[in-house]
Protein backbone atom coordinates (compact mmCIF):
# COMPACT_ATOMS: atom_id res chain seq x y z
CA UNK A 1 0.00 0.00 0.00
CA UNK A 2 1.27 3.47 -0.87
CA UNK A 3 2.33 5.65 2.27
CA UNK A 4 0.20 8.94 2.74
CA UNK A 5 1.63 11.91 4.01
CA UNK A 6 0.79 10.64 7.52
CA UNK A 7 2.50 7.03 7.54
CA UNK A 8 5.41 7.57 5.66
CA UNK A 9 8.22 6.76 7.29
CA UNK A 10 10.22 9.53 9.23
CA UNK A 11 12.37 7.71 11.34
CA UNK A 12 15.40 9.87 10.32
CA UNK A 13 15.36 13.34 9.55
CA UNK A 14 19.16 14.94 8.92
CA UNK A 15 19.77 18.20 9.65
CA UNK A 16 22.11 19.79 6.94
CA UNK A 17 23.32 23.37 7.80
CA UNK A 18 21.98 25.64 5.01
CA UNK A 19 25.38 28.11 4.48
CA UNK A 20 27.63 24.45 3.87
CA UNK A 21 27.55 24.57 0.14
CA UNK A 22 29.49 20.70 0.15
CA UNK A 23 27.40 19.27 2.30
CA UNK A 24 24.00 20.65 0.23
CA UNK A 25 25.30 19.40 -2.83
CA UNK A 26 25.54 15.53 -1.79
CA UNK A 27 23.29 14.69 1.15
CA UNK A 28 21.20 12.62 -0.69
CA UNK A 29 23.58 10.02 -1.07
CA UNK A 30 22.81 9.10 2.67
CA UNK A 31 19.10 8.42 2.34
CA UNK A 32 18.06 9.36 5.62
CA UNK A 33 13.62 9.21 5.31
CA UNK A 34 13.53 13.57 5.12
CA UNK A 35 16.69 15.46 4.18
CA UNK A 36 15.98 19.28 6.72
CA UNK A 37 18.01 22.07 5.73
CA UNK A 38 18.50 24.62 8.30
CA UNK A 39 18.61 27.95 8.09
CA UNK A 40 18.54 28.93 11.89
CA UNK A 41 20.03 27.91 14.03
CA UNK A 42 23.60 26.29 12.33
CA UNK A 43 23.93 29.94 9.98
CA UNK A 44 25.63 32.48 11.42
CA UNK A 45 23.69 36.12 11.03
CA UNK A 46 26.20 37.37 8.24
CA UNK A 47 25.58 33.70 6.18
CA UNK A 48 21.53 33.70 6.18
CA UNK A 49 21.10 35.24 2.83
CA UNK A 50 23.59 32.94 1.37
CA UNK A 51 22.24 30.09 2.92
CA UNK A 52 18.64 31.18 1.95
CA UNK A 53 19.67 31.15 -1.55
CA UNK A 54 21.80 27.96 -1.20
CA UNK A 55 18.92 26.15 0.52
CA UNK A 56 16.11 27.26 -2.24
CA UNK A 57 18.27 26.12 -5.27
CA UNK A 58 19.28 23.01 -3.90
CA UNK A 59 15.44 22.36 -3.35
CA UNK A 60 15.41 22.38 -7.25
CA UNK A 61 17.97 19.31 -7.38
CA UNK A 62 16.44 16.81 -9.39
CA UNK A 63 17.52 14.18 -6.04
CA UNK A 64 16.01 16.14 -3.21
CA UNK A 65 12.61 16.58 -5.39
CA UNK A 66 12.73 12.69 -5.26
CA UNK A 67 12.97 12.99 -0.95
CA UNK A 68 10.98 14.92 1.76
CA UNK A 69 12.60 18.03 1.84
CA UNK A 70 12.42 20.06 5.44
CA UNK A 71 13.53 23.28 6.04
CA UNK A 72 14.22 25.05 9.01
CA UNK A 73 13.32 28.66 8.91
CA UNK A 74 13.71 31.52 11.19
CA UNK A 75 11.25 32.71 13.34
CA UNK A 76 8.25 34.56 11.69
CA UNK A 77 8.97 37.61 14.12
CA UNK A 78 12.90 37.99 13.19
CA UNK A 79 13.78 39.89 9.83
CA UNK A 80 14.67 36.78 8.09
CA UNK A 81 10.97 34.60 8.45
CA UNK A 82 9.40 35.71 6.00
CA UNK A 83 12.26 35.94 3.02
CA UNK A 84 12.92 32.51 4.35
CA UNK A 85 9.30 31.26 3.70
CA UNK A 86 9.62 32.83 0.27
CA UNK A 87 12.59 31.10 -0.40
CA UNK A 88 11.21 27.53 0.71
CA UNK A 89 7.79 27.97 -0.32
CA UNK A 90 8.95 28.96 -3.96
CA UNK A 91 11.25 26.58 -3.86
CA UNK A 92 8.81 23.54 -3.06
CA UNK A 93 9.87 22.52 -0.02
CA UNK A 94 7.45 19.64 1.28
CA UNK A 95 7.68 20.72 5.13
CA UNK A 96 8.41 23.86 6.79
CA UNK A 97 9.54 23.22 10.53
CA UNK A 98 8.89 26.29 12.78
CA UNK A 99 11.37 26.77 14.89
CA UNK A 100 10.20 27.78 19.11
CA UNK A 101 6.65 27.27 18.90
CA UNK A 102 5.16 28.21 21.73
CA UNK A 103 1.23 28.21 21.46
CA UNK A 104 -1.06 27.87 18.69
CA UNK A 105 -0.61 30.97 17.59
CA UNK A 106 2.14 30.80 16.27
CA UNK A 107 1.42 27.96 13.93
CA UNK A 108 -1.61 29.82 12.99
CA UNK A 109 0.17 33.03 11.78
CA UNK A 110 3.10 31.30 9.54
CA UNK A 111 0.37 29.54 7.78
CA UNK A 112 -1.79 32.70 6.88
CA UNK A 113 1.75 33.25 5.59
CA UNK A 114 2.63 30.04 3.72
CA UNK A 115 -1.14 30.24 2.15
CA UNK A 116 -0.48 33.59 0.90
CA UNK A 117 2.73 33.08 -0.88
CA UNK A 118 1.48 29.64 -1.99
CA UNK A 119 -1.23 31.88 -3.81
CA UNK A 120 0.72 34.35 -5.04
CA UNK A 121 3.09 31.65 -6.71
CA UNK A 122 0.71 29.44 -7.90
CA UNK A 123 1.65 26.49 -5.82
CA UNK A 124 -1.30 24.42 -4.77
CA UNK A 125 -3.14 25.32 -1.72
CA UNK A 126 -2.09 23.58 1.20
CA UNK A 127 0.75 21.54 -0.54
CA UNK A 128 3.29 22.96 1.94
CA UNK A 129 3.10 21.07 5.46
CA UNK A 130 4.48 21.82 8.59
CA UNK A 131 6.42 20.75 11.48
CA UNK A 132 6.12 21.88 14.76
CA UNK A 133 9.58 22.28 17.08
CA UNK A 134 8.53 22.75 20.87
CA UNK A 135 11.93 24.24 22.77
CA UNK A 136 10.45 25.41 25.70
CA UNK A 137 8.36 25.27 29.12
CA UNK A 138 5.68 27.65 27.45
CA UNK A 139 5.43 24.89 24.48
CA UNK A 140 4.95 22.01 26.82
CA UNK A 141 2.03 23.45 28.50
CA UNK A 142 0.70 24.21 24.87
CA UNK A 143 1.63 21.00 23.25
CA UNK A 144 -1.97 19.57 22.90
CA UNK A 145 -3.16 23.27 21.60
CA UNK A 146 -0.51 23.61 19.26
CA UNK A 147 -0.97 19.53 17.84
CA UNK A 148 -4.74 20.56 16.93
CA UNK A 149 -3.60 23.96 15.64
CA UNK A 150 -3.38 23.36 11.79
CA UNK A 151 -4.26 20.46 9.45
CA UNK A 152 -1.09 20.87 7.74
CA UNK A 153 0.79 19.88 10.63
CA UNK A 154 2.58 16.31 10.15
CA UNK A 155 3.88 16.04 13.27
CA UNK A 156 5.23 18.20 16.23
CA UNK A 157 8.93 17.78 17.87
CA UNK A 158 11.18 18.35 20.89
CA UNK A 159 13.88 20.90 20.92
CA UNK A 160 15.72 20.23 23.75
CA UNK A 161 18.51 22.45 23.93
CA UNK A 162 16.32 25.57 24.17
CA UNK A 163 14.13 23.46 26.56
CA UNK A 164 16.73 22.51 29.15
CA UNK A 165 17.96 26.23 29.31
CA UNK A 166 14.30 27.31 29.96
CA UNK A 167 14.22 24.64 32.69
CA UNK A 168 17.61 25.65 34.22
CA UNK A 169 19.14 22.48 34.24
CA UNK A 170 21.18 20.80 31.70
CA UNK A 171 20.93 17.38 29.83
CA UNK A 172 22.22 14.04 31.10
CA UNK A 173 23.08 11.29 29.93
CA UNK A 174 19.83 9.23 31.38
CA UNK A 175 17.68 11.65 29.53
CA UNK A 176 15.40 12.21 33.29
CA UNK A 177 15.32 16.04 32.51
CA UNK A 178 13.38 15.18 28.87
CA UNK A 179 10.53 12.71 30.23
CA UNK A 180 7.84 15.06 30.49
CA UNK A 181 8.25 17.32 27.73
CA UNK A 182 8.91 14.04 25.84
CA UNK A 183 5.61 12.19 26.82
CA UNK A 184 3.89 15.60 26.81
CA UNK A 185 4.59 15.87 23.05
CA UNK A 186 4.10 12.41 22.14
CA UNK A 187 0.62 12.28 24.35
CA UNK A 188 -0.20 15.77 22.27
CA UNK A 189 0.74 14.69 18.76
CA UNK A 190 -1.22 11.03 19.38
CA UNK A 191 -4.69 12.86 20.24
CA UNK A 192 -4.02 14.95 17.15
CA UNK A 193 -3.44 12.37 14.81
CA UNK A 194 -0.22 13.31 13.72
CA UNK A 195 3.69 12.49 14.34
CA UNK A 196 6.01 13.06 17.04
CA UNK A 197 9.66 13.43 16.85
CA UNK A 198 12.82 13.49 19.10
CA UNK A 199 15.57 16.08 19.49
CA UNK A 200 19.27 15.63 18.20
CA UNK A 201 21.38 13.40 20.51
CA UNK A 202 24.71 16.03 19.96
CA UNK A 203 27.17 13.78 20.82
CA UNK A 204 28.21 12.66 17.17
CA UNK A 205 31.18 9.81 18.14
CA UNK A 206 29.36 8.61 21.37
CA UNK A 207 27.75 5.61 19.35
CA UNK A 208 26.43 3.25 22.73
CA UNK A 209 24.92 6.67 24.10
CA UNK A 210 23.30 7.35 21.11
CA UNK A 211 21.82 4.08 20.58
CA UNK A 212 20.33 3.95 24.15
CA UNK A 213 18.50 7.21 23.51
CA UNK A 214 17.02 5.90 20.26
CA UNK A 215 16.08 2.62 21.92
CA UNK A 216 14.67 4.73 24.71
CA UNK A 217 12.29 7.27 22.75
CA UNK A 218 11.15 4.34 19.70
CA UNK A 219 10.04 2.88 23.42
CA UNK A 220 7.84 5.70 24.55
CA UNK A 221 6.53 5.33 20.87
CA UNK A 222 8.16 8.26 18.59
CA UNK A 223 8.22 8.15 14.89
CA UNK A 224 11.16 8.93 14.22
CA UNK A 225 14.28 11.46 15.38
CA UNK A 226 16.15 14.37 14.26
CA UNK A 227 20.08 13.85 13.34
CA UNK A 228 23.20 15.86 13.00
CA UNK A 229 25.09 13.41 11.24
CA UNK A 230 25.28 10.84 8.34
CA UNK A 231 26.59 8.05 11.01
CA UNK A 232 23.79 7.74 13.24
CA UNK A 233 21.15 7.79 10.22
CA UNK A 234 21.80 3.17 10.00
CA UNK A 235 21.74 3.05 13.51
CA UNK A 236 18.91 4.89 14.20
CA UNK A 237 16.87 2.32 11.23
CA UNK A 238 18.18 -0.57 12.54
CA UNK A 239 16.82 0.32 16.15
CA UNK A 240 13.05 1.19 14.53
CA UNK A 241 13.63 -2.28 12.29
CA UNK A 242 11.19 -5.21 13.42
CA UNK A 243 12.71 -8.10 14.13
CA UNK A 244 12.25 -11.26 12.16
CA UNK A 245 10.01 -12.86 14.68
CA UNK A 246 7.74 -9.86 14.34
CA UNK A 247 7.38 -9.56 11.00
CA UNK A 248 6.74 -13.74 10.99
CA UNK A 249 3.76 -12.78 13.96
CA UNK A 250 2.68 -10.08 11.73
CA UNK A 251 1.90 -12.07 8.57
CA UNK A 252 0.37 -14.77 10.53
CA UNK A 253 -2.02 -12.32 12.38
CA UNK A 254 -3.12 -10.62 9.19
CA UNK A 255 -3.51 -13.85 7.63
CA UNK A 256 -6.00 -15.15 10.08
CA UNK A 257 -7.38 -12.13 10.03
CA UNK A 258 -8.25 -12.43 5.93
CA UNK A 259 -9.14 -15.78 7.00
CA UNK A 260 -12.06 -15.05 9.33
CA UNK A 261 -13.19 -12.30 7.02
CA UNK A 262 -13.55 -15.11 4.33
CA UNK A 263 -15.39 -17.18 6.46
CA UNK A 264 -17.62 -14.13 8.16
CA UNK A 265 -16.31 -14.77 10.97
CA UNK A 266 -16.69 -11.95 13.86
CA UNK A 267 -14.07 -12.91 15.85
CA UNK A 268 -10.24 -13.67 14.98
CA UNK A 269 -7.85 -16.08 16.83
CA UNK A 270 -4.51 -17.44 16.41
CA UNK A 271 -3.24 -20.08 18.42
CA UNK A 272 -6.05 -19.96 20.56
CA UNK A 273 -5.93 -16.20 21.31
CA UNK A 274 -8.11 -13.66 20.30
CA UNK A 275 -6.67 -11.60 17.61
CA UNK A 276 -8.47 -7.70 17.95
CA UNK A 277 -8.26 -4.75 16.05
CA UNK A 278 -5.15 -3.03 17.70
CA UNK A 279 -3.49 -6.07 17.64
CA UNK A 280 -4.36 -6.00 13.90
CA UNK A 281 -3.45 -2.59 12.93
CA UNK A 282 0.29 -2.95 15.39
CA UNK A 283 0.73 -6.08 12.49
CA UNK A 284 -0.22 -4.03 9.39
CA UNK A 285 2.10 -1.44 10.93
CA UNK A 286 4.92 -3.92 11.55
CA UNK A 287 4.72 -5.16 7.71
CA UNK A 288 4.80 -2.02 6.60
CA UNK A 289 8.31 -0.97 8.41
CA UNK A 290 9.80 -4.32 7.79
CA UNK A 291 9.62 -2.96 3.52
CA UNK A 292 12.20 -0.51 4.80
CA UNK A 293 14.54 -3.59 6.57
CA UNK A 294 14.68 -6.32 9.21
CA UNK A 295 16.41 -5.78 12.11
CA UNK A 296 20.05 -7.11 12.39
Amino acid sequence: MEPTIMTKLRRSMLFVPGANAAMLSNTFIYQPDSIMFDLEDSVALREKDTARMLVFHALQHPMYQEMETVVRVNPLDSEFGIKDLNAVVRGGAKVVRLPKTDNANDVIEMEKVIEQIERECGREVGSTRMLAAIESAQGINNAVEIAFSSRRLIGIALGAEDYVRDLRTQRSAEGIELLFARCSILQAARAAGIMAFDTVYSDANNEEGFLREAEHIKQLGFDGKSLINPRQIDLLHNVFAPTQKEVDHAIAVIEAAEEAAEKGLGVVSLNGKMVDGPIIERARWTLQRAESGIKH
